[in-house]
């Protein structure tokens, strides 16, 4: 593969995202994910369900066990209930002034207490406005339940006219072919007819319901629609094929024509009365007595007659419980359609989209962490993204497929692992390796992230440059055995090196026991200068800790030299393709080796530069010591040294004064000055022997300059 494709951080992105989009889009439409996104979905549901002011419209009337339980103790009645007992509770209902009364029953046979009894329930659903159920179907019941295909003319479909904008194609709809119908004058008596066929999804969960279905070119309602448009009549009716639309309210439908229910909690969540209750009420009412339940907390509501009693066989699954009486769900459906907010799944096209954005939002991140452990912690938060958008979108009134998202998510993480693996592994491994001695952990991982930095070649850059040496120390390693040589040296070179990294340098090598170093490359280090000069400083305190020990190991006292300055270089891998150094080269590079060198000259220990003494400020103690001319330059430098703390400040500042005289070229007043100073200031005892040697040979164009003569 293309190597300059891999280094580049969007497009292996973009490979990632490609990958992982194109998998989770095959298992989305290949149905593998749709189960557990149903079950996804069911605990938001769970989670997130809540009631609406609009759910008060609605009240149950829930033929419980206890109610099966008060029948047979009080009247010794079995099941089925007389319909005497219906038109009882309907004769309650009638004295509240409710918007609509649903009964959520099949009463597709007579009455086995006779035609009388039929009448009796006839005559209750004809005072009032009312619903009753029937069941279309693609063959009935049962063998014994008769079935109609066609619609008898005389009775009431709840004045649904059915317009369509634009035309629907003939097959959008579900169509029904036979139904099965209530009793002719049960059906007759009631101002509604609505359908309670109802079918769960594949996982058997209900979720979803059909507004309506078709019957021999004629829309059929739904029970709840049934209901809502007996309340509302002479509402128009729009299908569209994604909504039905009535009036000022909206159903989102699927490509199956059926609405999305949004549940407003577990079974019990609608004011829910038991029938026993509702009945004695009613018969306390007709003797005169306070009833159970005041007619009043009907009024103005949409009244559902339903079961709940297991034994009668009308418990659904639903995303809010395993037990949930089926009149609840039409209930939900009104609910939703008073408070005009379906649920609608979010369109496939957007889901893709989002699939892209998020998997490639995932890739970007996940490459450019280096650490395993950041990569796993950033793939797991990455992982959670689905989790927020699903639960903003369920709040908006979207069902967004959280698994399709999450597979594309989690399968970006894993490809970018793999991939950074794969690409990057060993490149990282070989940083680290060649490296870890060299350079600071930080400096290390910038690296890392950012290889392209050591490709062979040079970049110019501005360093300051390092180099330091041990006085004397090659007539000490000859005294030592190897083993104790080398010992001195890794202990040595290990302690200063720490100081070196732990202040962002890098060794650039070591020469037996010279170290050579430079700040600013290869990555980029704001007040390299002061790191620098800093480094110096501490490389000294920590010669000084160890010069006892050292001095028990050679019986020589050590002492280092350092040069320090900050100029251009030209710094990269320098070498061939199979081998090479990361290493510097120039100008800059030479005068701070130069300078290391000029301690001798001066008696000292460390010297800066003036460009480093500019960047470094008042950040570090340091006096002017001189301007001097090294050998293969022609500019002078003005050298400075880090004060040395045995020296108060009035030493300081009569060594100043004397430095100005010899600027000036007084060298005989000089000299006495530097000679009150000799004795505690080996630099000034170096100015001294230099003042002496200019009076005997004065110059003939003095500018201030001390001009070297050697290395």
């Amino acid at each position: 593969m293309n190597q300059a494709f891999l280094k580049s951080v969007p497009l292996r992105a973009l490979l990632v995202t490609v990958i992982a989009c194109l998998m989770a889009a095959l298992l989305w439409f290949s149905g593998a994910l749709e189960r557990w996104e149903a079950r996804s979905w069911d605990m938001r549901v769970s989670w997130l369900a809540e009631p609406v002011p609009e759910s008060e419209q609605i009240a149950l009337i829930m033929l419980d066990q206890p109610s099966l339980d008060w029948a047979s103790q009080e009247s010794g009645l079995g099941w089925p209930w007389p319909r005497e007992l219906y038109a009882i509770a309907a004769d309650f209902v009638a004295r509240s002034g409710v918007r609509a009364l649903i009964y959520d029953v099949l009463f597709i046979e007579p009455s086995v207490y006779g035609v009388s009894d039929d009448e009796r329930l006839a005559q209750a659903l004809s005072d009032q406005p009312s619903v009753i159920a029937l069941f279309a179907s693609e063959g009935g019941l049962d063998d014994s339940s008769e079935e109609t295909t066609e619609w008898p003319g005389e009775l009431p479909i709840s004045g649904f006219a059915l317009s369509e904008t634009p035309p629907v194609p003939d097959t959008w709809w579900s169509r029904v072919d036979s139904m099965t119908l209530p009793l002719d004058e049960l059906a007759s008596s009631a101002a509604g007819l609505g359908n309670v066929r109802n079918q769960p999804d594949n996982d058997s969960i209900y979720r979803r319901i059909r507004p309506f279905e078709i019957f021999h070119d004629r829309p059929v309602p739904s029970l709840a629609l049934a209901a809502f448009l007996l309340a509302n009549p002479g509402m128009e009716v729009v299908a569209t094929p994604d909504s039905l639309q009535l009036g000022q309210k909206q159903i989102p439908l699927d490509d199956k024509g059926r609405a999305l229910l949004r549940f407003r909690g577990p079974s019990g969540t609608h004011t829910a009365y038991s029938a026993a209750a509702i009945l004695q009420s009613e018969l306390r009412l007709r003797a005169g007595e306070e009833p159970v339940i005041a007619p009043e907390e009907l009024a103005g509501k949409y009244v559902f007659f339903g079961f709940s009693a297991p034994g009668l066989f009308d418990l659904r699954p639903t995303p809010v419980g395993g037990v949930y009486p089926g009149v609840e769900i039409q209930a939900t459906f009104l609910d939703n359609l008073l408070a005009d907010d379906f649920m609608q799944m979010v369109p496939d096209w957007l889901t893709g989209l989002l699939s892209l954005l998020l998997a490639f939002f995932s890739a970007l991140m996940l490459i450019r962490f280096s650490s395993a452990l950041a990569s796993a912690l950033a793939g797991a938060l990455l992982i959670l993204l689905p989790i927020p958008l699903a639960v903003a979108a369920y709040e908006l009134g979207y069902w967004l497929p959280v698994l399709w998202l999450e597979v594309s998510t989690l399968l970006a993480v894993l490809v970018c692992l793999l991939l950074n693996y794969a690409v990057e592994g060993r490149q990282r491994r070989f940083i680290r390796n060649a490296f870890q001695h060299y350079l600071s952990p930080g400096v290390i991982e910038q690296l890392v992230s950012q290889p392209d930095r050591l490709r062979l070649g040079g970049e110019r850059k501005t360093l300051s440059i390092f180099f330091s040496d041990l006085e004397g120390f090659t007539s000490v390693s000859e005294k030592l055995e190897p083993d104790q040589l080398t010992e001195l040296l890794n202990d040595y070179l290990s302690a200063m090196t720490e100081i070196i990294q732990e202040e962002g340098g890098t060794v650039d090598k070591y020469e037996g026991d010279a170290i050579i170093a430079f700040w600013n490359a290869p990555v980029d280090l704001p007040g390299h200068a002061l790191h620098a000069a800093r480094a110096a400083v501490r490389c000294q305190q920590k010669l000084d800790e160890l010069r006892p020990r050292y001095r028990e190991w050679t019986g020589h006292e050590l002492f280092m030299r350092i040069g320090l300055h900050t100029g251009q270089a030209v710094v990269g891998n320098l070498g061939s393709k199979t081998r090479f150094d990361y290493t510097m080269l120039g100008d800059a590079v030479n005068l701070a080796a130069r300078l290391e060198g000029v301690n001798k000259v001066f008696c000292s220990g460390t010297l800066l530069s003036h460009v480093i003494r500019a960047e470094v400020g008042n950040s570090l103690a340091l006096r002017e010591i001189g301007c001097v001319a090294v050998m293969g330059r022609r500019e002078p430098v003005t050298l400075f040294q880090p004060l040395p703390e045995h020296l108060d400040d009035e030493h300081h500042a009569y060594f100043e004064a004397s430095l100005n005289r010899f600027y000036q070229g007084e060298f005989e007043a000089a000299a006495r000055c530097f000679l009150a100073l000799a004795q505690s200031d080996a630099v000034a005892a170096s100015y001294l022997r230099y003042c002496i040697h200019l009076i005997n040979h004065p110059p003939e164009d003095w500018q201030g300059v001390w001009v070297l003569e050697s290395k």
